[in-house]
């Protein structure tokens, strides 16, 4: 989620942009001429956040963590062999590993959350991969512009570290590459930053077969300035191929949504799920699910794994303690037995049975 304080004082120190959507279809119901909206409900509003900003200093919130976070030795062995796999690196951050495909989700590797070096949510765990020591990257995936997914030192690392990547990104997240990342190119022969609408589709060329890469509506929003309120659209991936089956939610809130996904998608072999960034409920339930919420997502888009993200990583976020989401998550599983949703360390590989 994006970090309000740092940002309202940034946006009152910018200038007006544009309220044009240049992507703007009018057959769509979820484009607007400034925009974007969600599909099921209103898009996250700015209603309460001064009482959630004085609530949580008046309480001393977020609590410091009940037990140390605690990650691993990334088994780089095991990923240089492109086994069928998924290695979370911290929040967001995933190396999903697809028919010999390495592709990277929403890449952070920064200290701050932030546009700013000095402020704003803390790195409180390091990547569970460095950069430096990523494997050769094909395909990188954004599912939103928020500053904790979108974040511009990374990606600029990452376009000089494999200058052959391939960007995904949602509509209009485009246009802030060709502003703000040198390399970067929109469109043309040599394009290597594609923007898709949601239900769009690409063909990726795994080892053996194609990979079918799909942009899927979730609830959410986007913004990275007090100006630009959903502007740019915001997603989730799934990756379909006939060696694994994954979906990336990104953020979201609970919504008719994610059924969508699983009557489009079919049975998945593995869900990478946001499980933190829930408190206050009264203010993030319309943009994060919470671990409970986060299951019954997993039922809905028919994953046979899950693996919570988004959490344990940077400091700040939200009003629960760094450690709760996982042990809200071993909770609300006393409800579903037999559920495989299951949580990693930072640095740690998930293979495919």
């Amino acid at each position: 989620m994006i970090f309000i304080g740092i940002i309202a004082t940034i946006a009152m120190a910018s200038f007006l942009i544009s309220t044009n959507n240049p992507d703007f279809n009018e057959k769509k119901p979820h484009h607007r001429p400034d925009g974007f909206v969600n599909r099921y409900k209103d898009n996250h509003g700015k209603k309460g956040l001064l009482k959630w900003q004085w609530q949580r200093y008046r309480e001393g919130l977020p609590k410091k963590p009940e037990n140390p976070i605690l990650g691993v030795s990334p088994n780089m062995n095991l990923i240089s062999q492109r086994l069928n796999a998924i290695t979370w690196i911290g929040h967001s951050t995933l190396l999903i590993q697809v028919d010999g495909l390495n592709i990277l989700t929403d890449p952070h590797f920064t200290d701050r959350a932030s546009p700013i070096k000095f402020l704003g949510p803390k790195r409180h765990q390091a990547p569970g991969v460095p950069l430096e020591l990523l494997p050769k990257i094909d395909v990188i995936l954004i599912s939103h512009n928020h500053y904790d997914h979108l974040d511009k030192p990374s990606i600029q690392a990452l376009f000089k570290k494999f200058p052959k990547v391939k960007f995904f990104v949602p509509l209009g997240v485009q246009y802030w590459f060709k502003s703000n990342i040198l390399g970067s190119k929109i469109e043309g022969e040599n394009k290597n930053v594609t923007a898709l609408d949601w239900d769009d589709s690409r063909v990726l060329k795994g080892q053996t077969a194609d990979v079918i890469l799909h942009f899927l509506a979730v609830q959410h929003w986007s913004a990275r300035t007090s100006f630009d309120r959903c502007e740019t659209l915001w997603g989730s991936w799934g990756m379909i191929s006939p060696k694994m089956k994954v979906w990336f939610s990104g953020d979201l809130g609970y919504s008719k949504d994610t059924k969508d996904i699983g009557e489009k998608l079919g049975e998945i072999d593995v869900a990478a799920i946001a499980i933190g960034a829930y408190e206050p409920q009264w203010f993030m339930k319309e943009a994060h699910v919470n671990p409970s919420e986060a299951i019954q997502v997993m039922k809905d888009v028919k994953a046979k794994t899950a693996i919570g993200i988004h959490w344990g990583t940077f400091e700040n976020l939200s009003d629960e303690p760094l450690d709760a989401p996982p042990r809200d998550l071993k909770k609300a599983l006393t409800h579903y037995p037999n559920t495989d949703f299951r949580v990693l360390k930072h640095g740690e590989t998930w293979v495919k049975p």
